[in-house]
């Protein structure tokens, strides 16, 4: 019995990790031998019997060969599959208004910028509320000068031997845009009779006395045009050619002065000079003078301008019943000395 219990002692036993569980039913029957052999057999009958106790579980040897888990680990439940989130019914309506408003304003942004270039593409006249007021100018065609003769020269207002070459009519000014045409002005081929120009003097004497000078100074062509505006406005230019600049300077100083000019013309007897026009407008070799008609006035309101340049010497009337504007009659006069400049 000794032999026995000495065997099932655990204090004999090896430390051994894989043995340091035994059964429970290993160490129970064990004590009950000893027990037995210490009692008398009457008590060993009252032993109860020990009831049978389910196996522990093995062990792993280690934990990297049972797939470590941390500590605790276990008691950690596992994070389920994560389903696809559904977007909130609210949170759809606001992204298809978003698209939506996105869409119009794509839509304007594009119409805005047609529109932007459709009015970039127009004059200012021609879009709505942009359109400036007109000043009083009239729009005449674009100026450019005729074409010389071969082998002639430019007129050169610093030399005094200097001439227009190019064709007389052609130095005429255009009408301006909307205008009619005074085709009694046209003459034959272009060419006004020296009567007929020297009908704009009021009275009789002036005509005849106007009509010796440009004989004595050998009057060589008068050329002519005229218009009517639309707010009524007579225009007339007559061009005087004479043989070289030093006669034309001398019939201009003539037939103008400070005072006033020297024959009177057809409604307008009493004029002064124009301080209001501006000098600076004058192209450079180009000599003017312009009146004005002292009120009270007549029927109708005269201006007149006598430029010269060179060998040409011009006259440029302006009436119109009532008032005839300043602006016109100056951008007249301007351009057409830069014509003949």
């Amino acid at each position: 019995m000794t032999e026995h219990a000495q065997t099932t002692d655990p204090a004999d036993r090896t430390t051994d990790p894989a043995e340091a569980v035994e059964p429970a039913e290993a160490v129970e029957s064990a004590e009950a031998v000893e027990a037995a052999d210490q009692a008398p057999a009457a008590d060993a009958a009252e032993v109860p019997e020990t009831p049978d106790t389910p196996e522990a579980p093995e062990a792993p040897a280690t934990p990297e060969a049972a797939g470590a888990v941390p500590p605790g680990a276990a008691d950690v439940p596992a994070a389920p599959v994560a389903a696809p989130a559904r977007v909130p019914f609210r949170d759809r309506r606001r992204l298809r208004a978003a698209l939506r408003w996105t869409a119009v304003v794509t839509v304007f942004a594009a119409l805005g910028a047609g529109t932007a270039y459709g009015i970039t593409r127009m004059e200012r006249t021609d879009v709505p509320g942009l359109a400036t007021e007109s000043d009083g100018r009239w729009d005449y065609p674009r100026i450019t000068k005729p074409p010389l003769p071969a082998g002639a020269r430019p007129y050169d207002s610093e030399d005094p031997a200097s001439g227009h070459a190019a064709d007389l009519r052609a130095l005429l000014l255009p009408a301006p845009a909307r205008a009619t045409e005074d085709k009694a002005l046209k003459g034959e081929d272009g060419w006004l009779p020296t009567e007929d120009f020297l009908s704009v003097f009021a009275e009789k004497e002036d005509r005849a006395e106007a009509g010796q000078l440009l004989t004595d100074h050998g009057l060589r062509h008068v050329a002519a045009r005229g218009w009517t505006t639309p707010d009524g406005t007579r225009t007339r230019i007559f061009l005087l050619r004479f043989a070289t600049a030093e006669v034309g300077d001398m019939v201009h100083g003539r037939m103008t002065g400070y005072g006033g000019s020297t024959y009177a013309l057809v409604g307008a007897e009493r004029v002064e000079f124009d301080e209001r026009f501006p000098s600076a407008a004058d192209p450079r070799g180009v000599h003017r003078y312009s009146y004005d008609e002292v009120k009270p006035r007549g029927a109708e309101h005269v201006r007149q301008a006598y430029v010269r340049s060179g060998d040409v010497v011009a006259l440029i009337v302006q009436s119109r019943k009532g008032t005839a504007a300043a602006l016109p009659f100056q951008q007249t006069v301007t351009l057409q000395s830069q014509l003949l400049s």
